[in-house]
C-alpha cells in the first residue's frame, strides 16, 4: 500500500525552504489555525518540500490561540512585507474577509488550504481541500455506527465553535442522524468545544464521561480533541464499551489502535495539500495554471488535478480509514 510520508525537518519549519535568496523569488507564507497542533507541521512540511524542489520562498508564522480574529494580525504584517502568496487555513469563515480583500487588492494570491470559507469565497483566490467535505460528516457517522452497532448516545468533541470545517461537518453529520433510518436508534446528546487545545480537550472529554454515563461513541472531527478522547476513555478503562472515532493522524493514534482503545479513525494526508498548495500557487504565478473550473494540472506523485466549482482543488477523492489492519502503512 501506499505509504503517506512526513519528512520535515525541524529547520523547514518557520524558515525559508531553499536558497531563498534571489529578490525575484515567490515568496509563500502558511499560517496554520495555531502553533504546537502536528496536524499543521504535516501541512508545513509539505510546503517546505515543495518549495525546495520549485524553488520558491516558504515561511510558516502562526497564532498561539485558535480564535477567530487571532490570524488577522499575522496576515497584515505578510501583507506589509509583500509577499506573493498568503496560504492559511482559517479560524473563522467571515472575520478574516477584509484582511483577505487588502491582500488581494496588493496582487497576493490568497489560497485557503484544509478548509474553506462558506459564503465568504469571492475573498479567496482558492481553496485546497482535502477531500470533498460534503463525505466527511457522513462517512464519520457511518464509521462509528459501525463500531457501537448503530445504537446509543453519542457526542462530538469539536474544536472552536467559529471552525468553518468542523462546523459543516457536524451540521452534516446532524443531518444524516435525522434523516436517515440506519440511525435511528442513535441519539446525539451534546457537542463540546476544545478550542484545539490539548488540555481543554481532555477536560471536556472527561465533561463528557462525567455527565453521559451511558455514553456509547464519541466523535471528534479534529486531530487534537480525538487524540485528547482517545486519551481520556483509555485512562477511565471505558474501552471497548465506549468507542471513538474522528479525524486523526496515524502516528498520533497508532499507540489507541494497538492497544484497543480505538477500533478505527480516518484522515487523508495533510502533507500532500502543502504539496498541492505550492505547486498551484507556483503556476498560478507563472502563468502555467489558469485558475478557472474545469481547469487541470499535474503535481508529482498526486496526478492530474481538475479545478472545481468555486476553484476548490480536492487533493484526494475520499477520506483514508485507518485500524489495525493498515496503520502501520502510513507515517505521518
Amino acid at each position: 500500500m501506499k505509504k503517506l510520508m512526513l519528512i520535515a525537518s525541524a529547520a523547514a519549519i518557520g524558515l525559508m525552504a531553499g536558497a531563498a535568496t534571489a529578490q525575484d523569488q515567490v515568496e509563500i507564507v502558511y499560517i496554520p489555525k495555531n502553533t504546537g497542533n502536528p496536524y499543521f507541521d504535516s501541512i508545513i512540511g509539505g510546503f517546505a518540500d515543495a518549495c525546495a524542489e520549485l524553488g520558491c520562498s516558504f515561511t510558516t508564522v502562526a497564532p498561539a490561540t485558535a480564535e477567530a480574529t487571532s490570524q488577522i494580525p499575522f496576515i497584515t504584517a505578510q501583507i506589509q512585507r509583500g509577499v506573493d502568496v498568503i496560504a492559511i487555513s482559517p479560524n473563522s469563515p467571515d472575520a478574516l474577509n477584509q484582511v483577505f480583500d487588502r491582500a488581494r487588492s496588493r496582487g497576493i494570491q490568497v489560497l485557503i488550504v484544509n478548509s474553506d470559507i462558506p459564503g465568504s469565497e469571492d475573498h479567496r483566490d482558492a481553496a485546497i481541500l482535502p477531500v470533498d467535505f460534503t463525505t466527511i460528516g457522513p462517512a464519520q457517522v457511518e464509521l462509528l455506527g459501525s463500531m457501537i452497532n448503530y445504537d446509543g448516545e453519542i457526542a462530538i468533541l469539536s474544536a472552536t465553535t467559529d471552525a468553518p470545517d468542523q462546523n459543516v461537518w457536524i451540521a452534516d453529520m446532524q443531518t444524516v442522524l435525522e434523516s436517515d433510518d440506519a440511525y435511528a436508534d442513535m441519539e446525539l446528546v451534546t457537542i463540546a468545544y476544545g478550542d484545539d487545545d490539548p488540555q481543554k480537550s481532555t477536560t471536556e472529554a472527561e465533561a463528557l464521561l462525567a455527565n453521559y454515563p451511558d455514553l456509547a461513541g464519541i466523535i471528534s472531527p479534529t486531530t487534537v480533541g480525538v487524540a485528547a478522547a482517545a486519551q481520556v476513555v483509555e485512562t477511565a478503562g471505558r474501552a471497548p464499551d465506549l468507542q471513538v472515532t474522528g479525524l486523526g493522524t496515524p502516528n498520533q493514534m497508532r499507540r489507541f489502535i494497538e492497544n484497543g482503545t480505538v477500533e478505527a479513525f480516518q484522515l487523508w494526508s495533510p502533507y500532500n495539500q502543502g504539496v498541492l498548495a505550492a505547486h498551484f500557487a507556483m503556476g498560478v504565478n507563472d502563468g502555467s495554471i489558469t485558475n478557472e473550473p474545469g481547469q487541470t494540472f499535474d503535481v508529482p506523485n498526486l496526478g492530474t488535478i481538475t479545478i472545481g466549482d468555486d476553484n476548490v482543488i480536492l487533493t484526494q477523492d475520499q477520506p483514508t480509514t485507518f485500524n489495525a489492519d493498515n496503520i502501520d502503512d502510513f507515517n505521518f
